[in-house]
C-alpha cells in the first residue's frame, strides 16, 4: 500500500500533464476496500438536486462499511492533493456534495443499512448507518418496534448523516428541536482517517462540531437517535389568513404552548391568491374535491395569502368525539379565516410520506430533474413582519414555482454546543423560511431565480435583518467568517484538530485541501 500512495502522488501530481487516465486505473486497482471502487460509472457523483453546479470526481467509492470509509480518508491524507466528498441522496443545492477530481463516499452503497434497536436508562434508541434514509428508518421503526424518531425534516428521501450535518427541520421542531438535538450517540471517520464514537461524554468536541458541522470534521457513519412511541393516525390540518401578524401571532402562540396542549406539528406557508396550480389556492387544499369560499375574504386580503398547517397524532383505538374535542379546542383560540378549514385524517406514515407523492409526481412530469435554486433562511422575531413586507409582499409576490414555507422555531431546543448557527438575537422565537422554488418551462431562467435570491439576501442585509443561511452556500472564506462570527475561530480550531488537511467536504467551499508537503 505504501508504494502504492508513493506511486499515487506522483499520479495525480501529473494531472496538470494531462496524464489523468493513468491515475484512474491506479485508484481502481489498488484501493484495498471491501466495497468498490467506480472509476467509470461516476456522472451522477457529478451533480445534485439542485442541477446548478457541476464537477467531475476521479472515483466513486461504494464503501461496505466504516472501515472502507477509514481507508478512503487515509489515502487522500497522505496524498498530495485528493479531498474526500460523503454523498448522501444527493439532495443538497450547490454542489456541497461533490469532490472535482476528488473521491466522493457513495454512502447510499451500503445494503447492510441494519436497524438495531437499544435500550439505554430506560429509553429507546435506534442505531443506524449514516447512510441510510430517513423514509427507510421510519418504515422499520414503526412497522418492527412500533416506535419511531421524534423530530423529522418534510422529505425523507434524505440521509441521516446528511440532515444531521445541517440540522434537520420540520413542523416537530418546536417540540423536540431539529434532528440533531435528538442523537446521543455518533461513529465519526474524522479527516485523518480515525474511526471515532463520540457523544456528550465521550469526545465531546468532535461530537457537537459533527452535528451541523456541514461535514467538515468528520463523516457520519452510525447515529443512535431518540425513539418515542408512535401514534396510527393524524388529523391534518390546514386555515387561512390575510393578515401575517394575526398568522405569526397563532403559530407563535402554538409552539409555545406546554406538550400535551398544543398541535403535535405546527407549520406555515406563504401563497398566492389565485387559482395558479403550483403558487395558489390549490396548494392548501388537502383533497381533489376541497373547494375555497372566496367570498369570506375579507374585503383588506391582498395578493398574498397565508396558511398555518398543523396536525394531531392519535390512535386507532380513540373515540373520533375525543379527537374533534380536542382539535376544536385548539382551532377555538386561533384567528383564521371563518369557513377558511381544510382537514383530513391519515396515517402517521402517510403523514409522514407525504412529500414523496409530490416527488411521485413531479419525476413523472419532469420538474424534479430540472434544476432547484433554493433559498432557506432562519430570521429573528424581531425582523420577520419587515421581511414579509419587503420579501413576500413585494419581492415575490407572485409566488416561486413552489413552496414558500414560514413557521417560527424555539432557540431553547436547539443545543448552541453544536455547529449549526442562528440568528444573533436571543429572543426565544425565530422562523425559517424556505423559497423551495421549481423550474417550469414557461416561468424564468435558472439564472434570474438565483438573481433574485441574491437579491433577497442583500436586501436583507442592507435593511440590518438579523438572519442566517441555512444550508448556507458561499464562495469565499470571507463570506463564511460573516455566517459563523464569534464561532468562527472555535471552528477553525476544530477543522484543525480533525481534519488538519482540509480533506473533507470540499464542495462546501470553506477551507482549501492542503497540500503535502
Amino acid at each position: 500500500m505504501i508504494a502504492y500512495l508513493e506511486r499515487f502522488i506522483q499520479e495525480s501530481d501529473s494531472e496538470s500533464r494531462g496524464e489523468q487516465d493513468v491515475v484512474v486505473p491506479s485508484i481502481c486497482q489498488s484501493l484495498d476496500l471491501q466495497g468498490s471502487v467506480d472509476c467509470v460509472s461516476i456522472g451522477f457523483a457529478g451533480k445534485d438536486f439542485g442541477g446548478m453546479y457541476s464537477s467531475k470526481p476521479m472515483a466513486v467509492i461504494r464503501p461496505l462499511g466504516a472501515e472502507d470509509v477509514s481507508r478512503v480518508v487515509k489515502v487522500a491524507f497522505r496524498s498530495g492533493n485528493l479531498a474526500v466528498a460523503a454523498r448522501g441522496n444527493g439532495h443538497s443545492i450547490n454542489g456541497q456534495a461533490m469532490a472535482d477530481h476528488g473521491l466522493v463516499v457513495d454512502m447510499r452503497s451500503t445494503q447492510d443499512s441494519c436497524f438495531k434497536l437499544v435500550t439505554v436508562n430506560g429509553e429507546s434508541f435506534v442505531d443506524v448507518w449514516g447512510g441510510a434514509l430517513w423514509e427507510d428508518v421510519l418504515l422499520c421503526c414503526v412497522s418492527d418496534f412500533n416506535l419511531a424518531p421524534r423530530s423529522w425534516t418534510d422529505y425523507l428521501g434524505l440521509t441521516v448523516g446528511g440532515t444531521l450535518s445541517n440540522a434537520g427541520v420540520s413542523g416537530q421542531t418546536f417540540r423536540y428541536g431539529p434532528q440533531l438535538s435528538n442523537v446521543s450517540e455518533l461513529d465519526v471517520v474524522t479527516g485523518k482517517g480515525e474511526i471515532l464514537t463520540c457523544s456528550e461524554s465521550e469526545n465531546p468536541e468532535l461530537f457537537f462540531g459533527a452535528l451541523g458541522g456541514l461535514g467538515q470534521f468528520g463523516i457520519i457513519t452510525r447515529a443512535r437517535v431518540g425513539l418515542q412511541s408512535a401514534p396510527e393516525m393524524v388529523r391534518w390540518i390546514k386555515v387561512v389568513y390575510a393578515d401575517f401578524q394575526e398568522f405569526t401571532k397563532d403559530a407563535e402562540w402554538l409552539v409555545t404552548q406546554p406538550e400535551g396542549e398544543s398541535f403535535d406539528y405546527v407549520e406555515g406557508f406563504v401563497f398566492v391568491n389565485s387559482y395558479d396550480p403550483v403558487n395558489g389556492w390549490p396548494s392548501v387544499h388537502l383533497e381533489s374535491d376541497q373547494v375555497s369560499n372566496h367570498r369570506r375574504l375579507p374585503k383588506t386580503a391582498g395578493s398574498i395569502l397565508y396558511c398555518l398547517e398543523v396536525a394531531l397524532h392519535y390512535q386507532t383505538t380513540d373515540h373520533s368525539a375525543t379527537v374533534d374535542t380536542v382539535a376544536n379546542r385548539l382551532l377555538g383560540r386561533l384567528r383564521f379565516i371563518e369557513d377558511m378549514k381544510f382537514q383530513v385524517d391519515v396515517s402517521y406514515v402517510d403523514f409522514l410520506l407525504r412529500v414523496k407523492r409530490t416527488e411521485e409526481e413531479a419525476r413523472a412530469n419532469g420538474v424534479w430533474d430540472s434544476p432547484h435554486p433554493w433559498l432557506n433562511l432562519f430570521v429573528s422575531q424581531r425582523d420577520i413582519a419587515r421581511f414579509d413586507l419587503e420579501v413576500f409582499k413585494r419581492m415575490l409576490k407572485d409566488g416561486v414555482g413552489g413552496p414558500m414555507l414560514v413557521y417560527p422555531l424555539l432557540r431553547s431546543k436547539w443545543d448552541n454546543r453544536t455547529s449549526a448557527v442562528l440568528p444573533e438575537e436571543e429572543s426565544e422565537i425565530f422562523y425559517i423560511v424556505a423559497l423551495l422554488r421549481f423550474i417550469s418551462p414557461d416561468g424564468p431562467s435558472v439564472e434570474q431565480l438565483v438573481s433574485q435570491n441574491q437579491e433577497i439576501i442583500q436586501s436583507c442585509s442592507k435593511m440590518g435583518f438579523d438572519f442566517k443561511l441555512y444550508l448556507p452556500h458561499y464562495k469565499s472564506q470571507e463570506e463564511w467568517k460573516r455566517h459563523f462570527g464569534n464561532r468562527w475561530s472555535g471552528f477553525v480550531d476544530k477543522k484543525a484538530t480533525f481534519d488538519p488537511m482540509n480533506i473533507l467536504a470540499p464542495g462546501q467551499k470553506i477551507f482549501k485541501r492542503i497540500p503535502q508537503s
